[in-house]
């Protein structure tokens, strides 16, 4: 069933809404947390040494998640953001990302970088690691990811790479202020993506097999840099950005997807099955490139560190309320 305006970023109605739909959260979330366990585990024995998670989260950043993004962009259908999900994503998480920036930009005054964190942190879903699996088992519908992971990729991303080049750079020009950020490898991937997309083109199968190579490694690098961070870290959200983060995860598990009902029930006037869609992929937790972005710009770290634990967390008794709400 299609979601609206828009051919190729349909919602299918859940094939099976008689069964049970625990389960299937369930699933979606011990994916995740089994390879971050291993992280910590091996933190915790120091295999791989005190720069792990650093090295790890620079090279899901700036080789892995690069080809990842770019072959999942270039294979996809862009006029998915014509579809009334992705309005539903759009509103959802600007309204978020503009409660965090008032709270702790404007009233805490926190510093611009640490800002852009928490916006992301309290508005950037995994809809890869988490989504899809809960999509698949919950909905019965991988689909219904990817308008949001469309909208996060070619978006969100960029737009928040270009305020942490610009807040944390030292640049002197206009020219250097609007360049550098375009030369961010993950933006790069991502308009490289759009532009294959677009034309319908694709590389020679010898050049896109060892890009789908080094793309398989993004989700285990971002996850195991994750579990190796957790290692000897402070309890999540007690420390000075302790206020950050509960307000980040506060608005990830609860605001957001409260918001994205309301607008896909009351707004859009969307059918059951569209705004369970819509309401699922909202209450979905922070995701773990959020980390691997705060690592990368050294800013807002233990914000995203911990809002990530909390919000995953949180996020599993929130998903299986609207999961059994939903199917009724």
């Amino acid at each position: 069933m299609d979601t609206g305006a828009g051919g190729g970023a349909g919602v299918r109605l859940p094939a099976k809404e008689e069964e049970n739909d625990v389960p299937g959260v369930l699933t979606g979330f011990a994916v995740i947390v089994a390879v971050v366990a291993v992280g910590w585990l091996l933190g915790r024995r120091g295999t791989l040494g005190p720069e792990a998670s650093t090295v790890l989260s620079r090279v899901a950043f700036f080789v892995a998640t690069p080809a990842l993004l770019f072959q999942t962009v270039a294979r996809s259908d862009v006029l998915a953001v014509a579809s009334s999900a992705l309005v539903v994503t759009v509103v959802g998480t600007a309204v978020v990302a503009a409660v965090f920036v008032a709270v702790a930009g404007l009233w805490w005054r926190r510093p611009a970088p640490e800002v852009t964190i928490g916006a992301l942190a309290s508005s950037y879903v995994n809809a890869a690691n988490i989504g899809i699996p809960i999509a698949v088992y919950v909905l019965d519908d991988a689909s219904v990811v990817a308008p949001v992971m469309m909208f996060q990729l070619v978006v969100m991303a960029p737009i928040a790479f270009a305020v942490l080049e610009t807040a944390t750079g030292t640049r002197r020009s206009l020219a250097r202020v609007v360049v550098q950020p375009l030369a961010n490898p993950v933006t790069v991937a991502c308009a490289l993506g759009v532009a294959c997309a677009l034309t319908g083109w694709l590389p020679p199968e010898p050049v896109l097999r060892p890009v789908e190579l080094v793309a398989a490694m993004a989700v285990p690098a971002a996850l195991l840099a994750y579990g190796l961070s957790l290692h000897g870290a402070p309890a999540p959200g007690s420390g000075e950005n302790g206020r950050d983060v509960r307000l980040a995860v506060l608005l990830k598990t609860v605001v957001q997807p409260v918001v994205a009902y309301l607008v896909a029930r009351f707004v859009l006037g969307l059918s059951q099955p569209v705004v369970l869609a819509c309401t699922i992929t909202a209450a979905l937790p922070t995701a773990q490139n959020v980390f691997v972005y705060a690592v990368r710009y050294g800013r807002g770290v233990t914000l995203a560190r911990d809002a990530i634990l909390l919000s995953t967390v949180g996020a599993v008794p929130v998903l299986i309320a609207v999961a059994l709400l939903g199917a009724r």
